[in-house]
């Protein structure tokens, strides 16, 4: 920001963070994959080249034209907050801002050579002011971490799958990279979700503005606790026949599932990580040159390794016990497999009851890759 654009910020109570890096909030598995691009030599050069086959100039002008910009003279209060958010994470450049109409509650971050915020009337009308305010740091977080360039990227494949879905084998091979960008993508939302945090410094705000995007306009029916509960009963719910729907629901997404995101984003706020931050102590981008990419993706490993010994989803557990060596694999594994499909005890021979073989339908549905 400029000494000007400083000037103007409104007062606030908040901590700032000057020169924070990026890598003080990514989830460990967004910030391995984006530090090994990152360091791969030429890759930003190449991947700007691609701008004059995506439809950027076109999106610009047409948010320019039909929707709404935000400044002093239109939605002050949120050109207020676009400030704040980028005076505390120190963005020096305030990327523009548009209010679109559009009633369902969406948000995104875009852009190969600059971003642009885009919100909808319906996340506007949804959320109040501190609740807003985290999901305006959301997509800040977004524009420092270099998240809008990729995430162009896919909206321009996942057009892209749609047109040439006549293809057999170009369709799969579109196919593969969107789906390879969408799980990278789920683990930035959890990225950007932190920054949100960091901006609002406020975790019942945050939570409250996720569950509304869960829930809708219902607060008075709606308690963040119960909400969190909901979210640890997805995790441990069930045998491992749940486990493969829930990969299977989750495949199509652009964005985890809302109660899953205020559970990891509940988690971080309680860490020493999260504390250090706001002590003051977190990395600077004055020093992103230096990082190694063999020690991020050691850390990304140890954060999945973690996650694989605490988690109590039916199918992490058992990844966990191979993992560990418990038992004679070759002559105990089928019968633990069959059991835990069956929601049984774990006994090698314990088979399913009639009730078992009913099965489970598969309720997911693909959300829009806009969803704040």
């Amino acid at each position: 920001m400029t000494e000007n654009d400083q000037g103007n910020v409104p007062s606030r109570q908040r901590k700032r963070f000057p020169g924070i890096s990026s890598r003080a909030y990514e989830h460990p598995a967004d910030r391995s994959a984006l530090v090994a691009l990152r360091k791969l030599s030429g890759f930003d050069t190449v991947f700007k080249a691609l701008s004059g086959l995506l439809p950027e100039r076109s999106l610009r002008l047409l948010f320019l034209s039909d929707s709404v910009r935000v400044s002093d003279a239109q939605f002050s209060h949120l050109n207020d907050m676009l400030r704040d958010a980028c005076y505390i994470l120190d963005l020096e450049k305030v990327p523009p801002m548009y209010v679109t109409q559009d009633p369902k509650p969406n948000a995104m971050c875009i852009g190969l050579d600059e971003p642009i915020i885009v919100v909808t009337t319906g996340l506007v009308e949804l959320l109040d002011e501190e609740e807003m305010r985290a999901v305006v740091g959301h997509e800040v977080g977004h524009a420092l971490s270099g998240h809008s360039v990729y995430r162009t990227v896919l909206l321009f494949l996942t057009s892209l799958a749609l047109k040439i879905a006549w293809i057999p084998l170009g369709n799969v091979a579109i196919m593969a990279i969107v789906t390879a960008l969408r799980e990278w993508f789920r683990k930035s939302e959890l990225s950007a979700d932190r920054a949100g945090l960091l901006v609002g410094q406020d975790v019942r705000a945050s939570m409250r503005g996720l569950m509304k995007i869960a829930g809708g306009n219902h607060l008075h029916e709606m308690n963040v606790d119960a909400f969190l509960a909901q979210a640890d009963e997805y995790e441990k719910a069930g045998d491992l026949r749940d486990s493969v729907l829930k990969i299977l629901n989750v495949l199509p997404r652009t964005h985890p599932f809302t109660a899953v995101r205020a559970a990891e984003l509940k988690k971080w706020s309680e860490t020493r990580d999260f504390q250090r931050i706001m002590d003051g102590h977190y990395p600077k981008r004055s020093e992103d040159k230096d990082t190694s990419v063999t020690d991020s993706f050691r850390e990304s490993a140890g954060h999945y390794a973690d996650t694989v010994r605490t988690s109590r989803d039916p199918l992490m557990k058992l990844v966990g016990d191979i993992a560990g060596g418990a038992g004679d694999l070759a002559g105990d594994l089928g019968g633990r497999l069959r059991s835990r499909f069956a929601g049984g005890p774990g006994k090698p021979d314990g088979g399913g009851t009639a009730e078992d073989d009913k099965g489970a339908g598969d309720s997911g549905s693909e959300d829009g890759p806009g969803k704040a």
